[in-house]
């Protein structure tokens, strides 16, 4: 498998942190989406954004902002669709995601779920902590995107659900706290002193 691209899934609307662009708040000397891009950049081939609303409101990222072709806020798996397609228009066979509130998920995230797929035979591979499943991290094929389409167009919004229907391997991860995501201004304090 060539390097996949990878994809930020930004498309949530932060209702418990008040609203906005949640990876836009302040962590350390940025952004928490400045960590995540640091994280996941360096692993990957290309780094998009997805994100819905003015793109421009991130055009100091310099990453291409692509939005859900799902209305409504269908949640992750939208945005994953929307990485196919964008991945798709560029001759890739997959994505990697990663949320944009989970600033401290691991250097290796990319190679682990590479090897995962290919250990279990999938084109999917989940990452998989101790706490359970973290859904919006995971390696996606882009020849899945028609039935992904169709599924959410029938309403399915469940990651793990559409997942294990085409199989997926677990890509372990031992410490849960790397995958910890930003939800409330108390985590945020939290991330803080993480860092």
């Amino acid at each position: 498998m060539k390097q996949p691209l990878g994809v930020i899934l930004a498309g949530g609307q932060a209702t418990r942190i008040g609203g906005g662009d949640k990876g836009m708040l302040p962590l350390g000397r940025g952004t928490i989406l400045d960590q995540v891009i640091a994280r996941l950049e360096s692993q990957v081939h290309t780094l998009a954004l997805n994100a819905n609303g003015d793109a421009s409101r991130f055009s100091g990222l310099g990453l291409p902002v692509i939005s859900d072709s799902i209305g409504g806020f269908a949640g992750p798996l939208s945005g994953v669709l929307a990485g196919l397609d964008w991945a798709a228009g560029k001759g890739a066979s997959h994505i990697v995601t990663a949320a944009a509130d989970t600033p401290f998920f691991p250097c290796d995230l990319v190679p682990r779920l590479i090897l995962a797929a290919r250990e279990e035979g999938t084109q999917i591979a989940l990452a998989h902590t101790p706490d359970g499943w973290q859904p919006t991290f995971g390696l996606w094929p882009t020849a899945l995107r028609d039935d992904l389409r169709s599924a959410l167009e029938a309403g399915l919004r469940k990651v793990v659900l559409w997942a294990e229907r085409h199989g997926c391997a677990a890509a372990m991860f031992p410490d849960a706290a790397e995958f910890f995501n930003i939800n409330t201004r108390d985590d945020l304090v939290k991330a803080e002193s993480m860092l």
